[in-house]
């Protein structure tokens, strides 16, 4: 069966008919960097990482669209564009004012990072200007970049060999002054305010479809705009739900010439332009173009749950209006594709919680990358995720079993691949449960018991294998390196750690004593710590996490 997904905009299972399946185009929604992505934004960007993979695999079937024949080769029958923005372009803190009021996000960063400066809370060797929004936007895409690397989305290595697949809001702006100008022109667009205070809003009512992609109509935004947004901004517009493309304010922290005074642009508009020059190439001449009717500008957009409305249901109106010849036929994207949040132990995250974690947090805790990304892509993209420590205990488990049937099967050195047809029954329920809306559960079910029947791993086994972790991505991570103390070597990506060593001395200590009794004690107790030791030879004792 050809890969069906849900699209947010028909609220509906459909087949995936991307307009060239030998050249697919995917846009997500990626990160605005005045600070470090948490593993809620990360759960939503790998659940697209998902995705791609599975569009551009040869073991799924795409509608009107033949598989590939020779899979064991890695030919595949389409390539799928994938861009992701960075914004570095720093929003306002009150984003219900629709980017008119607040404060920069960028300068709340750098007070942030002037503090951490004189704690001496920053990172060894980081040195940073917390006065130039600039650095400072470059200091977290630079995070955000390492941890996108280290749970493989291929979005994010893909851009060391292409940089114009993540292309930076600030180097776009001149990009959004012309579609602004150009929806002003078609009368789809108009400016308020006095010269120094002028803002450029985007009209609604000409777009008779706004609200199809959230559900929401003129009426209930009309009747809902009390507290949402601020009177003074309110009495310029022509509806509460017109929404901002342009702000003059000459003294914002980061701004731009343009038609309607020194200023920034509105959140909505940056990804109407980056989608597209990232995805039709730099010579795009956004002047130009004018699809016919209303057939969509890219085959996906993806981003989190919390994006639908206003940002994508802005992006739509914008887009379909600035570059379709009938704007209310448009789509903008052919799938609109959006998985829901990520909750900690059943909660939601909250620093005052103390369940706020970064992927910098989760290694340093001892989780290695590859049971990272199996946890957050493992639950449905259309269900609420919940992220726990026995979870990713148990996925680092599963990515053990699978890598010994990688290890044992290595065909030897040398020695050419075997071809695997896509017709191996593995591989088969593998695909047809991804097909299925990307049925993961089936997916990992059909791999678990696959594994489960294995005896000796041949190259075959190990063959198939890959093929099944082109898509899911995790075999193919970076291992951790076992971590050498004195007395203990500590596996699976966990850190010395202090406590587990003065325990483990003191278990040498008994058993030089032969105190045996005492030795298990301490063993035991560092099962209740949640670790595991086997002792090695040479006298070292090997440290790992209890499943």
């Amino acid at each position: 069966m050809p890969l069906r997904v849900h699209n947010t905009l028909t609220r509906r299972l459909e087949p995936f008919t991307p307009r060239d399946p030998g050249r697919v185009t995917f846009y997500t929604c990626g990160p605005t960097v005045y600070d470090d992505a948490h593993v809620g934004n990360f759960r939503s960007f790998l659940a697209a990482d998902l995705l791609r993979r599975v569009i551009q695999s040869p073991l799924i079937a795409l509608e009107n669209s033949p598989a590939a024949q020779n899979a064991a080769a890695g030919q595949t029958h389409r390539r799928v564009i994938h861009a992701m923005n960075i914004t570095d372009v720093g929003h306002m803190t009150d984003d219900a004012e629709g980017g008119e009021a607040g404060e920069d996000r960028m300068a709340v960063a750098g007070r942030r990072l002037q503090e951490a400066k004189k704690a001496g809370a920053l990172p060894p060797g980081v040195e940073i200007d917390p006065r130039d929004p600039r650095a400072i936007a470059a200091y977290y895409a630079q995070r955000f970049l390492a941890d996108a690397r280290r749970l493989g989305m291929l979005v994010a290595m893909d851009a060391q060999r292409e940089p114009a697949l993540m292309p930076r809001a600030s180097e776009a702006v001149p990009g959004m002054i012309r579609v602004i100008q150009r929806l002003e022109r078609a009368g789809f667009a108009y400016a308020r305010g006095e010269p120094g205070v002028r803002a450029v809003y985007f009209d609604v009512q000409r777009f008779a479809p706004y609200g199809v992609l959230s559900g929401n109509t003129l009426e209930q935004l009309r009747a809902g705009a009390g507290g949402r947004v601020s009177d003074h901004n309110q009495s310029q517009k022509r509806h509460p739900a017109d929404f901002l493309l342009w702000k003059e304010d000459p003294r914002h922290i980061m701004r731009w010439p343009s038609p309607w005074g020194e200023g920034y642009p509105g959140w909505h508009i940056e990804c109407t332009v980056m989608s597209l020059t990232a995805t039709r190439g730099r010579g795009l001449d956004l002047d130009a173009l004018t699809l016919p009717g209303g057939e969509p500008l890219i085959d996906v957009h993806s981003g989190g749950e919390d994006n639908i409305f206003p940002h994508h249901e802005c992006e739509l109106a914008q887009s379909c209006c600035a570059f379709n010849a009938d704007p209310a036929r448009g789509t903008f994207a052919g799938l609109w594709f959006h998985p829901r949040h990520l909750f900690i132990n059943g909660q939601k995250m909250s620093k005052s919680k103390g369940n706020f974690f970064t992927i910098a947090q989760l290694t340093e805790r001892g989780h290695e990358p590859a049971a990272i990304r199996l946890a957050l892509i493992g639950t449905h993209y259309r269900s609420n995720a919940d992220l726990t420590e026995q979870l990713v205990r148990d996925c680092h488990r599963a990515v053990e079993r699978w890598r010994r049937v990688m290890d044992a099967g290595a065909p030897p050195a040398g020695a050419r691949p075997e071809p695997v047809p896509t017709s191996e029954p593995v591989l088969r329920a593998f695909a047809a449960a991804l097909e299925d809306d990307l049925n993961i559960a089936g997916a990992i079910g059909a791999v678990n018991t696959w594994v489960s029947e294995i005896g000796s791993p041949t190259p075959r086994h190990a063959a198939v294998l890959g093929l099944i972790d082109d898509v899911l991505g995790v075999l193919s991570l970076e291992r951790p390196k076992p971590q050498d103390t004195e007395i203990g070597v500590f596996l699976g990506g966990l850190s010395p750690d202090q406590a587990v060593i003065a325990k483990l001395i003191e278990r040498r200590e008994a058993r030089k004593a032969k105190d045996f009794g005492r030795s298990d004690q301490i063993r035991d107790q560092l099962a209740a710590m949640g670790f595991n030791i086997k002792d090695a030879p040479g006298g070292k004792v090997e440290v790992s996490r209890r499943p």
